[in-house]
C-alpha cells in the first residue's frame, strides 16, 4: 500500500467518482448564498446546477471562500496519524489563498508528527489544468512512483499546461473586478467576445473575436495550431460552465481537427472559478502526459 495520502481542494472539478476510484481526498470551498445566510461547501452541499441557477438571477449573487486552515488541519491529520505522508495540490497561489492556508496547516502539523512529511502543491493551475494533475498523482501513486518523483513531475506538467477558454458574456467578468464596466458595455455592445488563456497561474486575455460561434472555433484552431504535430503527448479535455450543447460543437470540431479522441469531456467549471467567469464558458484544456517526462 502506498504510503501517503493524496489531497486537493474542490477547484480542481473532478468528479466525485473519479476522486473516489483514485482514493483522493477533495477539501472544500464554500459558497455564500441567500444574502450570506448560507454558508455551504461546493459539491458536497450546493451542486453546480443550482450554483449556476443562482448565479443567473440578478438578485442572489453568490460568493465563494477558500477553506479555512482547520478544514485543512481536519483532512490532513487523520492521515498522518495513521502513519502516512500527505500531498495536497492546490488551486494556483495567484487566484486564491487555498496555497496559503495548507501550508499554514503544514507548518501547524510539522511539529505535531515530526516523522511524517507534508508536500503543498501550487499546481499554477484551476479548473481541469488541476484537475487531470491531481488525477495523474494519484495514478504514478498506483504505478508505484515516490511522493518526491509525483511532486517533480507535476511540476513539470503543470509548466507545460494550459487551459483556453471564451465566455459569452462579460457581465461575470465585470462583476467579479476582473474588468470595468465600460469594457464590459461595448463589449456586449459590439458582440465582443474574448480569448483567455489560463497559464503559469494566471489568466490572460489573449484575443477578441466578434460573435460567439466565431470565439468557439478559434479556441479549437488556436489549440490544433499548439499541439497539433504533438497531439499524442497530451491529455485534452473540454470543459463548461452551463452550455452543454456548446462544448458539443466545439468537441465535433476539436476532433475533426486533431484527428483524435478528447481524453475528459464534459467537465462542469465549479463554482470557485464560475463566481467570476459566468455560465457561458466554453474552453479546451492540454496538459502534457506524465510519461513524457519519462
Amino acid at each position: 500500500m502506498p504510503d501517503f495520502k493524496i489531497f486537493s481542494d474542490s477547484s480542481c472539478d473532478l468528479p466525485e467518482s473519479w476522486i473516489a476510484e483514485r482514493d483522493i481526498t477533495l477539501i472544500y470551498y464554500y459558497v455564500t448564498v441567500n444574502g450570506g445566510l448560507e454558508y455551504l461547501r461546493e459539491y458536497k452541499e450546493i451542486n453546480t446546477r443550482k450554483f449556476y441557477d443562482l448565479l443567473r438571477n440578478d438578485h442572489i449573487m453568490p460568493k465563494t471562500s477558500l477553506p479555512p486552515i482547520q478544514d485543512y488541519l481536519d483532512a490532513f491529520r487523520p492521515a498522518l496519524q495513521a502513519g502516512k505522508d500527505v500531498l495536497c495540490i492546490c488551486l494556483t497561489s495567484k487566484f486564491s489563498g487555498s496555497f496559503q492556508s495548507a501550508y499554514n496547516a503544514y507548518n501547524i502539523l510539522a511539529d505535531e508528527f515530526p516523522n511524517r512529511v507534508i508536500k503543498v502543491i501550487d499546481s499554477k493551475q484551476c479548473t481541469i489544468g488541476q484537475g487531470i494533475l491531481v488525477l495523474e498523482a494519484g495514478k504514478m501513486r498506483d504505478q508505484g512512483y515516490t511522493m518526491d518523483e509525483i511532486a517533480e513531475t507535476l511540476e513539470k506538467m503543470s509548466e507545460g499546461s494550459k487551459v483556453i477558454f471564451t465566455v459569452d458574456s462579460l457581465e461575470y467578468l465585470q462583476r467579479g473586478g476582473r474588468i470595468g464596466k465600460v469594457t464590459a458595455f461595448a463589449g456586449a455592445l459590439l458582440n465582443i467576445k474574448p480569448i483567455i488563456i489560463m497559464f503559469d497561474g494566471e489568466l490572460n486575455p489573449i484575443a477578441k473575436v466578434r460573435g460567439r460561434q466565431k470565439a468557439m472555433r478559434e479556441i479549437v484552431s488556436m489549440t490544433v495550431k499548439e499541439i497539433g504535430d504533438k497531439k499524442d503527448d497530451y491529455y485534452i479535455a473540454t470543459l463548461h460552465s452551463d452550455c452543454l450543447d456548446d462544448l458539443k460543437k466545439v468537441d465535433r470540431d476539436l476532433e475533426t481537427r486533431l484527428g483524435r479522441g478528447i481524453d475528459y469531456t464534459d467537465m462542469v467549471v465549479g463554482a470557485t472559478i464560475g463566481t467570476h467567469i459566468g455560465p457561458t464558458v466554453v474552453g479546451i484544456g492540454y496538459i502534457p502526459k506524465a510519461e513524457s517526462f519519462k
